[in-house]
């Protein structure tokens, strides 16, 4: 019985020593750019998650096609060009600004602005001091009234 679970876990433990990706890079900067390229790349498939942290197929072949670019001797500004051809700006967590993105960029500082004038018409104005005095006169008149 022990031997079975032993045989078991071994099997469990290579499967997962299988699916790891182990990548060669020649040299210390090319692994410094794969692992800054794979943490600035969005996974298409997932919500908000890097390609590094992503476990779907997808990011498994955009690790491996960025670690193939980089052993070809692209650099960074060429790597993400190639990600962004393939599969458009959404890839790249600092989207462009252009015609149809300026809206992400200038609706929250008009939505800020139209808060600030609409925070400002509601606050109550003080009374300049002869209306003041003159609303005064008048609840006094009304109340000496009902007396």
């Amino acid at each position: 019985m022990k031997t079975v679970l032993v045989i078991t876990f071994a099997l469990l433990s290579v499967a997962t020593f299988a699916a790891q990706e182990n990548y060669q890079f020649d040299t210390v900067e090319q692994q410094v750019l794969f692992k800054e390229l794979t943490a600035t790349l969005r996974c298409p498939m997932c919500q908000n998650q890097n390609i590094a942290d992503s476990d779907a197929m997808i990011a498994h072949d955009m690790r491996r096609k960025v670690f193939q670019l980089i052993s070809q001797g692209q650099d960074h500004e060429q790597i993400v060009s190639f990600m962004k051809s393939r599969y458009g700006d959404f890839v790249y967590y600092q989207p462009p600004v252009t015609r149809t993105t300026i809206w992400l960029w200038v609706l929250p500082i008009f939505v800020v602005l139209l808060g600030f004038v609409v925070v400002l018409r509601r606050t109550p104005h003080s009374l300049p001091a002869q209306d003041e005095q003159a609303a005064l006169a008048k609840a006094q008149a009304l109340l000496d009234e009902d007396k």
